[in-house]
């Protein structure tokens, strides 16, 4: 009978430290190398949409107090600092409260003068490259939905490429002073450029500290506001074309 006994004990051992090897590996996996993240809104259309599931990597610019669950003040800055490009898109901690994330694409570097003039983007003086492509419509009810918006193709100084939509010619933000991007900070900016809260209006400028990790690819994507859990919902609703699909 204690033999019995002694086993059972010795299995609930086993499956217990199994349990607690693999939550200690997600755990790593989660803080230092990819962190799954979800698209909230319409804001970074038509690159990303409501209902991308996206693996972020933790490791592309370092480590901050924001890589890690809780935010631990352990240290201030980052290590392992690597700095980010132009064009990346980024996860960062909204400036103003950062128990919330955000997600844009760098625009300004550190010592970078930005613009937008009657809708088209300026760097240190200089108008972007951008040509349209198209048009877009978004799917679902969710806010900032779109249809039959002007899509261009913009490229960067460094030859960064994505597209971008313009669902207003006359929005408040095509026309703005002149932001000077200060040392240790970025200047964000959604692609869709008439609904996006970043740098040009209360985001500001973004710390190098409050930096999450960079966008790398989309490992699940749903439509029409489906949740990834109404399985029986994926033949109609699974956007196949997205999966697996690396970010630009």
């Amino acid at each position: 009978m204690s033999e019995k006994v002694e086993k059972k004990e010795s299995a609930f051992g086993e499956t217990l430290k199994v349990i607690v090897q693999a939550l200690l590996l997600a755990l790593v996996i989660r803080s230092a190398l990819f962190q799954p993240f979800s698209i909230p809104s319409g804001s970074m259309m038509p690159t990303l949409l409501v209902g991308d599931y996206l693996f972020v990597s933790k490791y592309a610019y370092g480590y901050s107090r924001y890589s890690f669950p809780f935010s631990p003040n352990l240290f201030s800055g980052r290590i392992w600092a690597g700095e980010p490009e132009r064009g990346d898109i980024a996860v960062f901690r909204y400036p103003k409260n950062t128990k919330i994330d955000y997600i844009k694409r760098v625009i300004g570097l550190p010592g970078d003068r930005i613009q937008m003039i009657n809708g088209v983007l300026h760097i240190n003086d200089v108008p972007v490259k951008r040509e349209k492509v198209g048009t877009f419509s978004a799917d679902g009810s969710y806010e900032n939905r779109v249809s039959n918006a002007a899509v261009y193709r913009e490229t960067l100084p460094n030859g960064v490429t994505y597209e971008t939509l313009d669902t207003n010619p006359v929005s408040s933000t095509d026309n703005t002073k002149v932001f000077k991007v200060t040392a240790g900070h970025y200047f964000m900016m959604g692609d869709n450029r008439d609904n996006s809260a970043d740098s040009r209006l209360d985001v500001g400028l973004v710390p190098f500290e409050n930096f999450v990790g960079r966008a790398e690819m989309i490992f699940f994507s749903i439509g029409d506001d489906s949740s990834p859990l109404e399985i029986w919902k994926w033949p109609s609703e699974l956007r196949f074309g997205r999966l697996f699909e690396m970010t630009e």
